[in-house]
C-alpha cells in the first residue's frame, strides 16, 4: 500500500482540482443558463414592453415584430431582428461568455449593460454560477457623466440643410456641481445620420430613402453650441426634464448600449427626434411617446409630446443664436452709436478715433462688444475672410480692454416664442369656392410642416416647408369628384437683408396640378420649380417683407404642344404681418418658355389668413393663371 504524503499529496490534490473544476463550472453554468432560459419563458420577459423598447421591436404588418435597429452586431442571434424570444435565450447565453461582442468589442455583459441588469432584476441571477464581470468601459463613462438630470435640446430649423429644415433635439446630460455658467462644458447624447461632408443633392434623395446610417453618440455641449448657435445662426431651446435617478441610469445605460448600434436614417421619420424620443421610453416604459409618431417625425411635435406628459418638463431656457443677439443689441443704438457701429465694421482704426473717445464709457463699451460679436460672427460664416475677420476681433478687443468696465448685463428676447407654442405641424382644410363660373367644395391635407400664411408663432418666420399636400375637389355642375394638385415638396426660405446681414432667398417646388388651356380642360401638368433672390423687411405696416426671384420653370403636360415646356422668368411679392392673428401674401410672376411649347404666363395671387385660435384659421385666396380664375375660403385645422 502507498501512502502519499507532503509534497506528492498536494501536488496530486492540485491535478484531481485542475480536472474536476472546469467540468463542474460549465456544468452549473449550463444548467444554471437552463434555469434562466426556462424561467423566462415561464414569466414570459420576451413579451414584455421593456424587452421590445430594449430591443427596438415594433408591429409589422404579419403579426409579429420587427426590430427598427438596423445593425447586425446589435442582435445576438441570427433571427433577433424578428423573433424576440430567440433574441432574449441568446443574450442569457452570451452572459455566460467573455467573448467580445457587438461594435464595441466587449463582453456580452458590457456591451449590452441595460439588457443585463434589467434581466438579472427579473430572473435574479446567482452571482456565483454567473459571475458579474467588471466592466471597467461602462464604469468609466458612467462616472464621467456624473448625471444629475437630464435636459432637451432643440436648435430652431436650419434652411440650408435639409435634414435640419424641421429642427433638430438631443439631450444634454446636466452634471451635478454645474452652475448655469459651466452646463456649457456637459456631455451631450445625440443621434444623426453619419453622411458625407459635402454630399450634395443625393443627401436629400438618401435621406427621405434611408440610404445612411444613423449612430448615437456623444461629446460636450460646447460643440454643439458652437455648431447650431455660432455657425448656423439657429435659437436653442432648453427644456428641463423632471426624471428620477434610476430613470436617468436606465437611460444612459441604454444609450451606452446603442453604441453598437446603427439604425437606416429617414429625414421624415426615423430622425433624431424619434430615437431620443426611444430612449426616453426606456427611462420610463409607461411613456409611449414613438407611437404617436407613424409616418412623420417633426421635432417640434415631439417636444409638445414630452410636455403633455404630465410633469416631465419643468424649466424652459432660450440661449440665443449669434446673429440673433446681434440684431437685438443693434435695435436698443441710438442713430449716433449705429453710425460709429457701421463706421467700426468698415474700418476698425475708427476705435482711435477723438470723435469716438468722446463717448459715454459705458456706450462705448456697448458698441465695441456688439462689433466684436458682429467679427465672430462673420468669421465663421465667411470662412474666406475669415482671417481678416479674427485680426479686426483682435484689434476691437484691445480697444475695449482698455476701457477697463465689465460688460452690462444684456437680456435677448426672442423673435419666435418656444416651438411648442406653435401650430401643429399637419394640417387639413375644408373649402368652398369657384373656378371658371364652376362651384366646388375642397379638401385638402398636408403632412406637414408651415407655409408662408401659416402663424408665425413657434416657426421661423418668412419660411415654407410643405411636405406631401394634396387636394381633391367635387366640382357641382358636372358632379365630378377628382385629385385637384398634389405637392411632395414646397420649400420658400425668404432671408430679408440689410446693411449688416446679406444672404440670399431661395425656393423650390415640385408637383402635380390641373390646369385649364384652350382644347384642354383640367388637364393633369407636372411641375418643377425652382428660384434665387432676395428679400427686405420694411416696417411702414407692422412688419412687410418684400421679396423677388429670378427662377426656371419646367411643365410637362397634354395640355402644351409637344407635350412639354421649359423656361423661367421671375416673381415678386409682399409677405405682410397685419396682426398678431392677421397675414397678407400677394404675388406676381411672369415666365416665358423658349423650349418644347413656346409660350408664357402671367399669374397672379392673393391670400390672407386669419387665425381663431392655436390650430384653428380661416384663409382666402385669389389666383389667376392664363385665362385661368380661382377664387377659396378655407377653414383649416392643424393637427
Amino acid at each position: 500500500m502507498i501512502v502519499l504524503r507532503g509534497p506528492a499529496y498536494s501536488f496530486l490534490l492540485w491535478c484531481v482540482f485542475c480536472w474536476v473544476a472546469p467540468t463542474y463550472a460549465a456544468d452549473t453554468g449550463h444548467s444554471h443558463l437552463s434555469e434562466l432560459i426556462q424561467r423566462a419563458a415561464q414569466a414570459k420577459l420576451a413579451e414584455q414592453r421593456e424587452w421590445h423598447l430594449l430591443l427596438h421591436y415594433k408591429p409589422n404588418l404579419f403579426g409579429g415584430v420587427t426590430s427598427e435597429a438596423d445593425d447586425p452586431g446589435f442582435f445576438l442571434s441570427p433571427d433577433g431582428k424578428t423573433d424576440p424570444q430567440a433574441e432574449l435565450n441568446a443574450t442569457l447565453r452570451q452572459f455566460f461568455s467573455e467573448e467580445l461582442v457587438g461594435r464595441s468589442k466587449q463582453p456580452a455583459q458590457c456591451a449590452f449593460v441595460a439588457r443585463y441588469h434589467w434581466l438579472k432584476e427579473k430572473l435574479t441571477f446567482d452571482d456565483r454560477r454567473l459571475p458579474p464581470l467588471r466592466c471597467e468601459r461602462f464604469d468609466n463613462w458612467f462616472k464621467e457623466m456624473n448625471a444629475q438630470s437630464l435636459t432637451m435640446i432643440f436648435p430652431s430649423s436650419f434652411m440650408n440643410n435639409p435634414a435640419s429644415m424641421f429642427g433638430h433635439t438631443f439631450l444634454r446630460v446636466d452634471q451635478k456641481g454645474q452652475t448655469e455658467q459651466t452646463r456649457i462644458l456637459a456631455y451631450t447624447i445625440n443621434y444623426a445620420a453619419d453622411a458625407p461632408p459635402d454630399p450634395g443633392f443625393s443627401y436629400a434623395i438618401d435621406g427621405l430613402l434611408g440610404g445612411y446610417k444613423g449612430f448615437f453618440s456623444t461629446m460636450p455641449y460646447y460643440l454643439k453650441v458652437q455648431e447650431y448657435r455660432d455657425i448656423e445662426n439657429r435659437d436653442i431651446w432648453e427644456y428641463r426634464l423632471n426624471l428620477t435617478d434610476d430613470q436617468i441610469r436606465r437611460l444612459l445605460m441604454h444609450a451606452w448600449e446603442l453604441g453598437n448600434a446603427y439604425f437606416d436614417y429617414f429625414f421624415l421619420k426615423e430622425n433624431c427626434a424619434y430615437h431620443i424620443l426611444s430612449l426616453l421610453e426606456y427611462a420610463n416604459p409607461a411613456w409611449h411617446l414613438t407611437d404617436r409618431f407613424v409616418l412623420f417625425t417633426i421635432p417640434a411635435d415631439t417636444i409638445r409630446a414630452l410636455i403633455e406628459q404630465p410633469g416631465l418638463v419643468g424649466e424652459i431656457a432660450y440661449r440665443p443664436s449669434r446673429s440673433t443677439q446681434i440684431r437685438r443689441k443693434r435695435e436698443v443704438l441710438s442713430d449716433d452709436e449705429l453710425r460709429w457701429f457701421r463706421q467700426i465694421i468698415a474700418d476698425v482704426s475708427v476705435v482711435k478715433s477723438e470723435a469716438f473717445a468722446s463717448l459715454p464709457m459705458a456706450r462705448k463699451a456697448f458698441v465695441l462688444d456688439l462689433a466684436s460679436d458682429y467679427f465672430r460672427y462673420r468669421r465663421v460664416t465667411d470662412e474666406a475672410r475669415a482671417e481678416s475677420y479674427k485680426e479686426a476681433n483682435r484689434n476691437i478687443l484691445l480697444a475695449r480692454s482698455e476701457l477697463r468696465i465689465r460688460s452690462e448685463d444684456f437680456h435677448v428676447e426672442p423673435y419666435v416664442v418656444s416651438p411648442e407654442q406653435g401650430h401643429k405641424t399637419s394640417r387639413a382644410d375644408l373649402g368652398v369656392g369657384w373656378r371658371r363660373g364652376q362651384l366646388f367644395q375642397d379638401l385638402s391635407v398636408r403632412a406637414a410642416y408651415h407655409d408662408l400664411l401659416d402663424p408665425d408663432k413657434g416657426y421661423s418666420p418668412d419660411s415654407q416647408i410643405q411636405i406631401v399636400a394634396l387636394s381633391v375637389r367635387h366640382y357641382q355642375p358636372h358632379n365630378q369628384t377628382r385629385l385637384e394638385r398634389f405637392t411632395p415638396v414646397n420649400i420658400v426660405s425668404l432671408t430679408p437683408m440689410d446693411g449688416d446681414f446679406k444672404a440670399l432667398s431661395w425656393k423650390v417646388n415640385t408637383g402635380w396640378e390641373t390646369v385649364n388651356r384652350p382644347g384642354c380642360g383640367y388637364c393633369g401638368n407636372m411641375n418643377v420649380n425652382g428660384g434665387l433672390g432676395g428679400a427686405v423687411e420694411t416696417h411702414w405696416w407692422r412688419r412687410v417683407v418684400a421679396f423677388a426671384f429670378a427662377e426656371v420653370d419646367a411643365n410637362w403636360s397634354h395640355a402644351y404642344q409637344e407635350n412639354h415646356r421649359i423656361g423661367g422668368g421671375g416673381t415678386a411679392g409682399l409677405l405682410a404681418t397685419l396682426t398678431d392673428r392677421w397675414k397678407v401674401l400677394a404675388s406676381t410672376t411672369y415666365l416665358k418658355y423658349p423650349l418644347g411649347y413656346r409660350s408664357e404666363d402671367f399669374r397672379y395671387f392673393v391670400g390672407t389668413r386669419y387665425t381663431l385660435e392655436q390650430n384653428l384659421a380661416v384663409r382666402f385666396e385669389f389666383s389667376r393663371r392664363y385665362d385661368d380664375s380661382e377664387a377659396v375660403f378655407y377653414v383649416q385645422a392643424f393637427f
